[in-house]
């Protein structure tokens, strides 16, 4: 819609030419966008539709808007054919058909019903309610009509949108959970026997109730966009709508986890057992070398083994008879479960060996030490040496004999490394360390 120009001077004949163009084209273009709101798909759906809430307000108001539009429309019509009339009357318009024109074309001629205003509830140009008549310039009729023109096709283009977005979503999504609970079903994931099974019939009743909102309620469910002015500026708000298909989509990941159960119960229950065997041969063979550093090994503090927790057997065979009796959605949870704490039994049980292990271990190394200096002394010509011959079957005795004190033990094959690295020419050797290295080679 077009806005006409300014009150001046008396116009003159090529003004006025120009004027009554420019108010036909203005005509037109109004007469085409009215026509174009009264076609508007939004708009017809609005006529049928049965509609609460802000909606409802808000088209009522509309309706009312739209009618007054027309009616200004008529009265701009009107305005426009009069002046083309008083134009039409002679060839070259006359001082006094100019002053006519003038006041017609700029001044407050036009006159509409104040019943027509009313009617409609609207207000007067200056806001007050609407008089027995109102009178318009065709620039403030046009501004007006502006005005109500663009708030109807907000409300119009708003409400459409909404329709045309959320309830066609809104579909897709329902079909998607009907055949989620479907695949649920299957499986034993029904409501009150599963969360999963809650969540489908709180989902199921949220969906429902949001369509018939949104069906009755478009404008509830729109968002403007900040700072526009355009009619229709704005986006549908699908909060609520995203919520759901998010917990529908983490439904439909947990059925996906009951339905991998369902394929591979068997091998996950027979790695489980393999899991808990290993664990229980573990503990007994840390059971078994806790006896023997005991006997073995002197002085010392060995830890107590635990024997295997008789709690994971049974949820091991609980979970055999969920298999037994199809109950994946039970089985699921707790094959998850128990995965993770088989798990942590193994890690325990190896780390109980290893506890218990370690006197031997450091026997182990203590021999192995002793040995290998008995070969190094022995390649430079000292084997039969006193001394150390002494030292050594010292500590030797120590290391083969039960029950062996490893810190005496160790002493002793200090005093051993000592004397070979003293004897070889490297000086007094370092505590802990396997002694220095023969720099003269094999021929010294």
């Amino acid at each position: 819609m077009g806005v006409t120009g300014p009150p001046g001077p008396v116009l003159d004949r090529d003004e006025v030419d120009r004027a009554l163009a420019r108010l036909g084209a203005e005509h037109e273009a109004i007469e085409t966008s009215l026509l174009a709101l009264q076609d508007h798909a939004g708009r017809r759906l609005l006529e049928g539709a049965g509609l609460t809430g802000v909606t409802k307000e808000r088209w009522a108001a509309t309706e009312a808007s739209i009618t007054l539009l027309w009616a200004y429309f008529d009265a701009y019509a009107g305005a426009l054919r009069t002046a083309r009339e008083i134009r039409a009357r002679r060839r070259w318009s006359s001082r006094e058909d100019l002053a006519e024109l003038t006041e017609l074309l700029r001044g407050e001629c036009v006159t509409v019903a104040g019943s027509t205003v009313a009617a409609a509830g609207a207000t007067g140009p200056d806001g007050t309610p609407g008089r027995l008549s109102e009178r318009y310039s065709l620039a403030a009729l046009v501004d007006r009509m502006n005005d109500l023109y663009a708030t109807s096709l907000d409300v119009v283009v708003s409400a459409d949108a909404v329709w045309s977005a959320l309830p066609a979503r809104i579909d897709l999504l329902a079909a998607e959970l009907q055949r989620t609970r479907r695949l649920a079903h299957s499986v034993g994931v029904r409501p009150g026997e599963h969360p999963a099974g809650d969540d489908l019939e709180r989902i199921t009743r949220t969906l429902t109730g949001l369509r018939e909102q949104v069906v009755s309620d478009p404008l509830a469910f729109w968002t403007p966009a900040p700072g526009s002015s355009a009619p229709g500026g704005g986006r549908p708000d699908t909060t609520v709508y995203d919520r759901e298909a998010r917990a529908l989509e983490e439904v439909r990941r947990e059925i996906d986890a009951v339905l991998t159960v369902r394929q591979d119960a068997e091998q996950r229950l027979v790695k489980l057992r393999d899991l808990l065997s290993r664990a229980d041969r573990t503990l007994a063979e840390a059971r078994a070398a806790r006896g023997e550093v005991l006997a073995k090994i002197a002085a010392t503090e060995v830890p107590v083994v635990g024997g295997p927790p008789t709690v994971l057997q049974e949820q091991l065979s609980t979970a055999a008879e969920y298999r037994r009796q199809a109950q994946w959605h039970r089985l699921s949870p707790l094959l998850e479960a128990l995965e993770q704490r088989a798990e942590d039994e193994l890690l325990r049980a190896r780390e109980s060996l290893t506890a218990v292990t370690a006197p031997l271990a450091v026997r182990a190394e203590l021999r192995g030490r002793l040995d290998a200096y008995r070969a190094k002394v022995a390649r430079h010509g000292l084997a039969e040496d006193p001394l150390l011959t002494e030292r050594y079957d010292v500590a030797r005795r120590m290391l083969w004999s039960a029950p062996c004190d490893l810190r005496v033990a160790e002493q002793a094959v200090l005093r051993y490394q000592r004397t070979a690295a003293e004897l070889l020419g490297g000086g007094p050797g370092v505590p802990g360390q396997a002694g220095p290295e023969d720099h003269r080679g094999e021929s010294g």
